[in-house]
Formats: structure tokens, sequence, C-alpha cells
């Protein structure tokens, strides 16, 4: 099994960190999204369309897009993806919550403020910061009360919302608003086969036209 990745991309990381949940052995493939290794002829042809990262190969010629998607494929017949459909559904709602709410505008955040970007843009900047919050405080209202984000026990929900979370305060989002947030943030961190913090972005990560990596 082989992992297309860059290493400082909350993406990758998601799918790292449950490969380390699950003690999976597999080869990590390193691809500079910013020298445009993922637009390659053969990337784009063979691997993913959309010419993003990560990508799984789960088996040679068998590619898998899209870091959830990847998730709920490698957590398939695991405890980290309930068997129980309406849990299984609430875990997808949380999935899609990541995608819509959490990283278009946290990891913007984090992203344009550590690449420096946030000074040029800077309406969309307090706007994604505001939706920001919003999204957190969303999490704050679901765990209040609550163990993990579905069904009282660690499903891939955790390790999808985790990934951009506990580097918000990178983006400058102060966390210590939010209480029952920081509270499951370690409860995911004390996870048997954690992984440790993301790469930094490189000198030339400023250009790209993007969003969150």
């Amino acid at each position: 099994m082989r992992l297309y990745d860059y290493a400082p991309s909350a993406n990758g990381y998601k799918v790292r960190l449950l490969l380390s949940w699950l003690d999976r052995p597999y080869e990590l493939v390193p691809v500079d999204i910013f020298a445009g290794q993922s637009h390659t002829e053969d990337f784009v042809r063979n691997k993913n369309p959309d010419g993003r990262v990560p990508v799984l190969e789960p088996e040679p010629g068998r590619f898998l897009a899209e870091s959830n998607a990847i998730l709920l494929y490698l957590a398939r017949g695991t405890p980290l993806l309930p068997e129980d459909a309406f849990e299984c559904a609430h875990v997808h709602q949380w999935l899609f919550f990541e995608q819509n709410s959490m990283e278009p505008n946290v990891g913007t955040v984090r992203f344009w403020q550590l690449t420096g970007r946030a000074s040029r843009h800077p309406e969309t900047f307090r706007l994604r910061t505001e939706r920001g919050h919003e999204a957190l405080a969303a999490m704050e209202r679901h765990l209040r009360g609550r163990t993990f984000l579905v069904g009282e026990r660690p499903t891939v929900a955790d390790i999808s919302l985790y990934a951009y979370t506990h580097v918000a305060p990178e983006g400058g989002f102060d966390l210590g608003r939010y209480p029952a947030v920081s509270a499951w943030l370690e409860r995911v961190k004390a996870r048997p086969g954690h992984i440790g913090a993301l790469a930094p972005y490189t000198a030339n990560a400023h250009v790209v036209t993007s969003t969150a990596a």
C-alpha cells in the first residue's frame, strides 16, 4: 500500500494518523504540490484527475483520492466506522462538516497566516476567521457532555476533525474559548498510535492559489 502525500498537509495527516491508529504498514511517497508534482500528466491521468493529495494506492494500479473517502475505505470493518446505519450516517455527517466548514475556514486561515497571505486579503481573511469560529463553536456545542463525536467512542469522524482543529492556534484561533473542544483534542491525542505535528510549509508555498492544503 502506498500513500502519495505532502507532509505539511492536514488532509494527508488524517490518513497518516488513521494508518498509525490501525498499525497498517504503508509506503509514503512524497509529492511536492507546490513544485507541480501533483499536476504532472501521469498524476492527473492515473492517480487523481483533480491534481490533489493525498492519494491512496491500496494495491498496484488502484487509486483513491479525497482524504475523507480514504478514511472511510480504510476504516471499513474496524471499530472506527460503526456498523449501525444511523451512527455510520453521523460519521458521514461530521466528515461533510469537516470539508464544508472546518477545512475551508480554519484550514485556509492557518495556511494564509503561515504563508503571509493574510495581509493581502484582509476582508476575506476576516470572513474566513469568523466562519472558522462558527465551526469551532458548533463543535463546542456538540462536544459538551460527550467524549467523542459519534457514539461515545473514537471514529474516523474524530480523526478527520482533529487534523485541522489541533493546529487551529497556528491560524490565530484561541482554543481557550472552546473548553469542550480542547478536552476532546486531548482525548484524541491520548489514543494509541498518535503521531505528532505537521511539517512546516516550504518557503515557496505562498505562491499557491488554492485554499487549504
